[in-house]
């Protein structure tokens, strides 16, 4: 294909082109692009959670109460945020947002079979897009 501008116009895009072959090599086919793949997460210590999400951490230990009726609900992990597990393992629980009118985007997730005692916990800032595991 002919560009009035010389070869100077198709060095970028050649260039970038060669970075997602290499990059598709590295990876493997689909997976530059995968996009319901689990990423990476980091944790956050629970003392540097905000107040209600220790208190909502709180109560999913004592088993309530809780402050809204969908807290406790089966988390599906449809997005597959979260690290694969049976349905029914992941639960779900607001954390309360001050000043908002609705249940606002915080939320912790926990995974067990025995609600009270949860095998691991984590926390979204923003409406289950990223996931930080909780550690004591």
């Amino acid at each position: 294909m002919f560009d009035s501008r010389g070869p100077q116009a198709w060095r970028v895009p050649r260039r970038l082109g060669l970075i997602f072959l290499v990059a598709g090599a590295l990876l493997g086919p689909g997976e530059l692009l995968a996009k319901d793949a689990v990423l990476p997460m980091g944790t956050v210590a629970l003392g540097e959670l905000p107040r209600e999400a220790r208190a909502t951490e709180a109560a999913i230990r004592a088993g309530g109460p809780f402050s809204y009726d969908k807290d406790g609900v089966v988390f599906a992990n449809r997005e597959r945020r979260l690290p694969a597990a049976n349905k029914g393992y992941y639960r779900e629980y607001t954390v309360v947002t001050p000043g908002a009118a609705n249940r606002g985007a915080r939320r912790i997730v926990c995974g067990g079979y025995e609600p009270t005692v949860p095998q691991a916990c984590y926390y979204s800032a923003d409406h289950y897009t990223s996931f930080r595991r909780i550690v004591k």
